[in-house]
């Protein structure tokens, strides 16, 4: 294998526990595949080592690339993930007497039905929550909520104090304790228990520890920033004081805070739990070019929960080409070009911080005929639940005779949720589709609902028949009147089972108007949210940051880069500094999975470009790539203006390739593109003020005058008007 010095490092390491911390693309399989070689040539028993990989595919991936390069006839070492590592151990437990035998469940169904059961039994308690606790969404976050218990062997009241799962949850520490009796009362497990359980049992009793230890010599653990608490306790115990751990990772790629992972365990828990460690960095990136690595680095430096280490681009990697553009028309502009240079679609990739983000660009791309694919079906636009039922309250406006329809009446009195069970609603649609007319309130239809939910559903039914004598509205005025009436936005951050979620439904109505506007005509707006679609492999491929970690695509088009969407945060929910640099980590993912052309898409309009275009100083980037280029063919070059010219000039020296570099001013017309009115606005947003505004009002770009203000009470009032140096030299700046 060709290896930088770096790997070598890596491969080599002599004994003790081990840190390395690799960038994105750095070929961190191709350096572990040659550790354990290097190990069995050493002569260490393949029984004695065990790879850790975080999902079943990186462990097939893993399995398949050591086996090829492994000799003939070599015996391996086990390489599992943490779910089958759990499992065999269960098993092992309960052969001894120490767990219970219990069945695995395997289906999401049996988990909610067993979650709904659990839930009845809470709501003896908490009859305030009613029936809203036994819909979908509730239980899927009150899963979450378990899951979360046993990722990090946390108390339930403790985390539910901890963390904000929104309004009619109070009933989750209850149901979560049914839930556990229900499990071991009939005999069965999560995929949590799996950790959980033997965790648990090992941590409490010493002499069992010690029967599960002293197997292992070597243990090697990939992705070791997304590892949970109950995973790291595991690694502790199996390890014990003999076996020597080897901890491979990203702290800048931890994204999975929300289920249990955080910065902290790649950084300082690794060695408080497991002892002095060595470290190694794995710095080069075989991803993309020198652009690229400068506006990572860039983009992550402003994170303080951070290592402090450098993404190097190898020497042989792609020019990678950056840009920033604006509009569902530049995607479309970006596409069309790199099928004119002869590329494939299927070899771009749409990434998105959430799935509404990717609404505008679907209904651009089906517009057009673009091909494309989602990574989940049930996100294409037009079989979102909500957006189906929208499209029915405006094809209402132009065929009345669908009041006649009940399941197109049944449709619109069940989104978004009036809170009333589905059986209800559809006898009542049925009902309705005959008479024509609202039943009477002795009617034993409504006699069975609350006074809430008759006024809700009779106040819908009035607008339905309102809907016909409204064909002549714009499709925005008709769509914002629908989402009013039915008080779309109150009703989604109620029914939301986490606020997050709840943010992202009503980000999706904002988005559907938005869409709105650009139509001229009602039909062809309903035709385009009805049209029927499905996943082409031919097609540019949509899908979030999340479900893009580990992966790579010559082209990427980052969308939806906007303020408050990325980073996503509320004027009711703003970002504390934790949130903010998991966003920033996202972020920093999402723009690394690019190979050869990253393009990042903001909204324009009343949306605001997000500071993270501005963190990452793409063009200082290309412009310093292009130097690189050009360097042997300019005997004097002129020094380069850049914003953040220590970090280019440290970048510069780590290649063994200086140049001239220099600080240059904020450049008239850019967001927040130098570091100084990026710092003022980032410490006047997030530490004092709340919202606040940047921008250069007056003077050359070599002499700006910045203008500093922040929203009170609705109001922007003027901090100040001062030059940027001297808020940077500035007592208290």
């Amino acid at each position: 294998m060709r290896l930088t010095s770096e790997q070598h490092a890596v491969v080599g390491h002599p004994e003790g526990h081990a840190r390395v911390a690799a960038v994105a693309g750095a070929g961190k399989t191709t350096t572990l595949v040659a550790r354990v070689l290097h190990l069995l040539e050493r002569g260490m028993a393949p029984g004695r080592i065990l790879v850790l990989m975080f999902n079943r595919s990186a462990r097939e991936d893993f399995q398949a690339r050591l086996a090829a390069a492994a000799p003939a006839g070599q015996a391996l070492p086990d390489v599992r993930t943490f779910h089958s590592l759990g499992h065999r151990l269960t098993q092992s437990l309960t052969r001894w007497g120490v767990l219970e035998n219990r069945r695995l469940l395997t289906a999401d169904w049996q988990l909610e039905r067993l979650l709904r059961q659990a839930t009845q039994q809470a709501l003896e308690a908490f009859p305030e929550a009613g029936e809203r606790a036994l819909e979908a969404e509730k239980l899927e976050a009150l899963a979450h909520f378990s899951g979360l218990v046993k990722a990090e062997m946390a108390e339930p009241a403790e985390l539910y104090a901890r963390l904000d799962f929104g309004e009619d949850t109070e009933h989750f520490v209850a149901a979560f304790e049914h839930a556990e009796t229900l499990l071991a009362d009939q005999g069965l497990m999560t995929y949590a228990d799996l950790l959980y359980r033997p965790v648990r049992a090992l941590e409490a009793d010493p002499a069992l520890r010690a029967r599960v230890q002293g197997f292992l010599d070597q243990v090697i653990i990939d992705e070791y920033q997304d590892i949970n608490p109950t995973q790291q306790r595991l690694l502790a115990v199996l390890a014990g004081r003999q076996a020597a751990v080897m901890a491979v990772g990203d702290a800048n790629q931890c994204i999975y805070e929300w289920r249990g992972a955080h910065p902290d365990t790649m950084l300082e828990d690794f060695t408080a739990i497991f002892g002095e460690a060595r470290d190694y960095p794995l710095s080069t990136t075989f991803r993309h070019g020198h652009a690229l690595a400068l506006a990572a680095n860039h983009a992550i430096e402003a994170n303080r929960r951070r290592p402090d280490q450098l993404c190097l681009a190898a020497p042989d990697n792609p020019d990678t080409r950056l840009a920033v553009g604006q509009g569902s028309q530049a995607l479309l502009d970006e596409l069309a070009g790199w099928q004119r240079d002869g590329r494939r679609l299927d070899e771009a990739c749409l990434l998105v911080r959430s799935w509404a983000l990717s609404v505008p660009l679907q209904l651009a791309l089906l517009r057009e005929g673009v091909p494309f694919r989602l990574s989940r079906e049930d996100r294409f636009v037009f079989r979102l639940p909500l957006v189906e039922a929208l499209a029915g309250y405006l094809a209402l406006a132009l065929d009345g005779q669908l009041l006649r329809d009940p399941g197109h009446l049944l449709l619109l009195l069940s989104q978004p949720t009036p809170f009333v069970p589905r059986e209800r609603l559809s006898a009542l649609a049925a009902r309705l589709a005959e008479t024509q007319r609202w039943p009477e309130r002795q009617d034993p239809l409504l006699a069975s609902l609350k006074p809430h939910q008759r006024r809700t559903l009779k106040r819908r039914w009035a607008l339905l028949c309102e809907l016909p004598k409204r064909g002549g509205w714009s499709p925005a005025k008709l769509l914002e009147h629908v989402v009013e009436e039915v008080e779309a936005e109150k009703v989604l951050k109620r029914a939301a089972a986490r606020r997050d979620k709840g943010e992202e439904d009503v980000r999706l109505l904002d988005v559907l108007v938005e869409q709105a506007k650009e139509a001229s005509d009602l039909a062809a707006f309903i035709e385009l949210l009805r049209r029927p679609v499905e996943n082409r492999d031919d097609g540019v491929l949509i899908t979030t940051v999340h479900g893009a970690k580990g992966l790579e695509w010559p082209l990427v088009m980052l969308g939806g880069v906007n303020e408050e969407d990325f980073p996503h945060y509320t004027r009711d929910n703003p970002l504390s500094p934790p949130r903010l640099e998991e966003e920033r980590r996202l972020f920093y993912v999402a723009i690394t999975r690019a190979c050869e052309r990253l393009v990042m898409l903001h909204d324009g309009g009343d949306h605001r470009p997000s500071r993270f275009l501005g963190e990452t100083a793409w063009q200082d980037g290309q412009r310093v790539a292009e130097r690189l280029v050009a360097e042997d063919t300019e005997a004097a070059p002129a020094p380069l203006r850049v914003s953040r010219p220590a970090l280019v000039q440290r970048y510069l020296e780590r290649l063994g390739r200086p140049l001239p570099v220099e600080a240059s001013a904020a450049q008239t017309g850019q967001v927040a593109d130098s570091a100084a009115d990026y710092r003022v606005g980032q410490r006047l947003n997030h530490a004092v003020f709340g919202e606040g505004e940047i921008s250069v009002v007056e003077g050359d770009p070599a002499n700006p005058v910045i203008e500093v203000r922040f929203r009170q009470a609705g109001r922007r009032r003027l901090i100040a008007r001062r030059a940027p140096i001297e808020w940077l030299e500035g007592e208290g700046a």
